[in-house]
């Protein structure tokens, strides 16, 4: 009891910060693992365009990933946000050694679909648990520390890629058996950390008010009636889906257009992915992490999208040479590191009342990579048999519906607490609810 008492102690603050956000680095780097070596999979299990889709569509990119966080968001609302990322590595280390000993389609996929759900039933919790605990006037900074891990992941793993690359599909291999020794390590690590505080807290006022009869909505009731939830359902799905849309697609997607569209190797592929991500990296750390608690949030996202939006003209409408996709990679690198995920990240720990944080979260992240599931079996065949120009197109116009609904919505929540911002939306409604509950009492 001591010992661990002495554990929690330790891991709180930023190293509580990181050890969630170490979850972020494997749960990117096996979306980015598995595009480094989608051709090769290919290649040695003799799957067509359809297969690539499927893989795609049920993977942590995908609809994988929004199974799991469909289920591990309202868990982590009801049981706590510590019983969750206590457990939901082990099922991610499951899906992961599947993938690393693969020798059939069956296989390697029954591992993706494991890996994917492990990976949303743990994004909820990690960006609600770094946001409950974070100082409001460093919020973005460390809700920015997660997604610096999701970004340090792929560029981490795309550069492993290179290295690996003379070993064919062994060195996929050896990437996976890598990301399951780092959730190991992780899963450890979280061990000494304690529950939120702020869930405790509404937990007791919870069953206070269940003890003296105060029966409250439904959570998916109040989601959809209340209007401070559906202008944040709006705010948040619309940047999110359309940015993902494009995004999630490309996470994914990527190498295999660079070697199918562009006639890179798939060695020059997987270095130009390492490259892109180094600018998320930078961009994420430098300007996020530093300035995100100090200057406008909606100008910050607006540099983000537009620079999105710019990197996917060039991308589509120029020839893919050397020059075109160096300009694409520094200029979408960059976009993302300030983009819609690092925004959507705060915002949707911003705008709903702890008591259903992570459901809502957990919701809005099964529509998006449902939606990303539905993209990713048709992005293939699209590009098959009516050219990639055309997909990109739809990739453009992605981007900019979700760069008018961020520009048009963005919140003010700089500086406030969570319990600030709660009371801000919604105090006038609880006291509503309490009046007519005494009324009719």
């Amino acid at each position: 009891m001591g010992n661990k008492k002495f554990a929690a102690k330790n891991v709180t603050g930023w190293k509580a910060t990181v050890a969630i956000s170490m979850a972020n680095y494997i749960e990117a780097g096996s979306i980015i693992a598995a595009a480094s070596s989608l051709t090769l999979w290919q290649t040695y299990l003799g799957f067509d365009s359809l297969g690539v889709g499927l893989l795609g569509a049920l993977s942590a990119n995908a609809l994988g990933a929004a199974i799991g966080a469909l289920i591990g968001g309202p868990l982590t609302d009801k049981y706590g946000r510590k019983l969750i990322f206590s457990y939901d590595l082990m099922v991610y280390m499951i899906g992961v050694a599947l993938i690393a000993v693969s020798v059939s389609f069956p296989m390697l996929l029954i591992g993706t679909i494991i890996t994917g759900i492990a990976v949303g039933a743990g994004v909820p919790v990690s960006w609600t648990y770094i946001a409950e605990e974070s100082p409001k006037e460093k919020r973005a900074a460390h809700v920015g520390a997660a997604q610096l891990a999701w970004s340090i992941g792929p560029m981490i793993t795309f550069a492993l890629a290179v290295i690996v690359a003379p070993l064919g599909l062994l060195g996929s291999r050896l990437i996976f058996a890598h990301l399951l020794i780092i959730a190991a390590i992780a899963l450890y690590i979280r061990r000494g950390l304690p529950e939120s505080k702020i869930w405790e807290e509404q937990k007791a006022k919870d069953d206070a008010d269940k003890a003296n009869g105060i029966v409250k909505k439904g959570i998916l009731k109040e989601l959809f009636t209340l209007k401070p939830n559906r202008e944040a359902l709006f705010l948040l799905l619309g940047i999110y889906l359309f940015w993902n849309l494009t995004a999630g697609a490309m996470g994914y997607f990527m190498p295999y257009i660079y070697e199918n569209v562009g006639g890179l190797s798939n060695m020059q592929a997987n270095l130009l992915q390492s490259f892109l991500w180094m600018f998320t990296v930078l961009t994420t750390f430098f300007i996020f992490m530093k300035i995100g608690d100090k200057m406008s949030r909606k100008t910050l996202f607006t540099i983000g999208a537009a620079m999105g939006v710019v990197a996917w003209v060039i991308l589509t409408f120029m020839p893919m040479t050397w020059p075109t996709l160096i300009s694409f990679v520094i200029l979408w690198g960059s976009a993302a590191g300030i983009g819609a995920q690092a925004f959507y990240a705060l915002w949707t720990s911003e705008l709903f009342p702890t008591r259903y944080r992570a459901t809502a979260q957990g919701l809005m992240y099964f529509i998006v990579r449902t939606g990303i599931a539905l993209w990713s079996i048709a992005l293939p065949v699209i590009m098959d048999t009516l050219t990639f120009v055309v997909a990109g197109i739809v990739m453009m116009s992605f981007l900019v519906i979700h760069l008018v609904i961020g520009v048009l919505m963005a919140p003010n929540t700089r500086g406030k607490t969570l319990t600030e911002i709660e009371e801000e939306r919604y105090g006038h409604i609880v006291e509503d609810d309490r009046s007519f509950l005494e009324k009719t009492n």
